[in-house]
């Protein structure tokens, strides 16, 4: 197959970072960019100097191999579906879906089809959290016993331009920041096999204080602190807590507890460092060097990985089982936290293959 060409579905800030690294992939030939408000799809074509096409255009056009879904959380399932039963693969950003059974849904539709599925988040292919992987993998911490996991913060009425979906069902914290904190662990300890949780929204009402949606007051339909305890296949406990209701904390984003020492992860929003180690009775944190490349925002990513895979017949990484297997724990958590009781996981998948060393020659 020659070099693919890739549409994109959604306007919306994140859209301009990955047009920007997707026009930098040499194995994707054209771009496009489409929205359901056709102005918007047109500004950022004009931006990026890209074809701004009718959603319906880009779905019916046969040049166009596979479309990246942008659209807000609550879309992603309808959206994704429209992908698929136009016969072109997908690349969601987080989450899949919001509910399990769309998920699942999206999976069964694309296989019928005989087309792929892709997710965000792609982080856990960035320079930092691939080393974190190596060094675990070569049993510098010794066998992996126990970690813990925190995104803490009060929230994106103060700073986003429209905030309000953060608030409403498939948003809050776990369905908006967990699926980077979850992958970045099923990446670096294997599947999960048991969650339970608790969750609560503290407060019931949000003003924004953010332009251009100052003053309004947005209804809180999720909960905005979730805490988890994720259990996973190889024996390992993790402690997760997500929460939109917390102002600054020193606590770390990811630590990885072993046999032998503890590796503290870089935040697995992003795609670098630092990564420190400190094995045993050593009384200093030592900084890691990083082996790996792409470790700028690298948002895309996932994309150029699964239109290598593609166009050379080979698996991709950040695939749509390993996202359907994070909303199956994301779900379970909070029906774990409304019944009182754990949840046993049913997915079952592997760590999805390191990366190679070597650039946008994804493997040799």
């Amino acid at each position: 197959m020659n070099r693919l060409q890739v549409g994109i579905i959604g306007a919306g800030v994140i859209s301009g970072r990955y047009i920007q690294n997707l026009k930098s992939v040499p194995f994707i030939e054209k771009l496009f960019i489409a929205d359901q408000d056709a102005s918007r799809a047109k500004n950022k074509g004009t931006e990026f100097d890209i074809p701004s096409v009718a959603v319906q255009t880009l779905l019916d056009d046969p040049c166009v191999d596979l479309i990246v879904n942008l659209t807000p959380p609550k879309a992603h399932a309808d959206v994704s579906r429209m992908i698929i039963e136009a016969g072109k693969h997908v690349y969601s950003e987080k989450p899949l879906a919001v509910t399990r059974d769309a998920g699942e849904d999206i999976l069964t539709r694309a296989e019928t089809h005989r087309v792929r599925v892709g997710c965000a988040p792609d982080t856990f292919l960035g320079g930092g959290l691939q080393t974190c992987r190596k060094l675990i993998d070569d049993g510098w911490v010794g066998t992996a016993t126990a970690g813990v996991a925190f995104m803490m913060g009060h929230g994106h009425e103060s700073w986003h331009p429209d905030p309000a979906f953060f608030y409403e069902e498939g948003g809050g914290p776990l369905f908006d920041m967990g699926p980077y904190y979850l992958t970045a662990l099923v990446a670096l300890l294997g599947p999960i096999r048991r969650v339970s949780g608790a969750a609560r929204a503290s407060f019931a009402e949000r003003i924004i204080t953010s332009a251009p949606r100052r003053g309004e007051i947005i209804t809180v339909k999720t909960p905005t602190h979730v805490a988890a305890t994720v259990e996973f296949v190889q024996g390992p406990i993790v402690t997760l807590v997500t929460s939109f209701d917390v102002w600054p904390t020193s606590l770390p984003s990811i630590e990885i507890y072993g046999s032998e020492g503890t590796l503290s992860v870089p935040d697995p929003n992003d795609f670098g460092g630092p990564v420190r180690i400190r094995r045993g009775r050593e009384s200093e944190w030592h900084d890691m060097p990083i082996l790996y490349g792409f470790t700028d925002d690298c948002r895309g990513l996932g994309v150029a990985d699964m239109a290598y895979g593609i166009m050379h017949n080979l698996p991709h990484r950040a695939h749509g089982q390993l996202a359907y297997h994070v909303l199956e724990a994301m779900d379970g958590i909070l029906q774990a936290a409304s019944s009182g009781r754990h949840y046993d996981m049913k997915s079952r998948i592997t760590r999805p293959d390191p990366l190679e060393p070597s650039g946008w020659g994804l493997r040799d």
